[in-house]
């Protein structure tokens, strides 16, 4: 079995906001390509997601 890097800390002492911020950017960035390939790849499904959005937006109070 070959060995595997050990995970780094979540929240390390010496990671900056900075690099926090990065990291968070990427991550959206990455979930966003993954949602439109997502929408591509299934047509019909996405569109129904983009009507029940919709819906509950209209029906939505402020």
């Amino acid at each position: 079995m070959p060995e595997t890097e050990p995970e780094p800390e979540p929240e390390q002492e010496n990671a900056t906001d900075g690099e926090r911020r990065r990291r968070r950017a990427q991550f959206l960035r990455e979930l966003n390509e993954a949602k439109a390939l997502r929408d591509r790849v299934q047509p019909r499904r996405a569109r129904a997601a983009r009507m029940r959005r919709q819906m509950r937006m209209r029906t939505f109070r402020w």
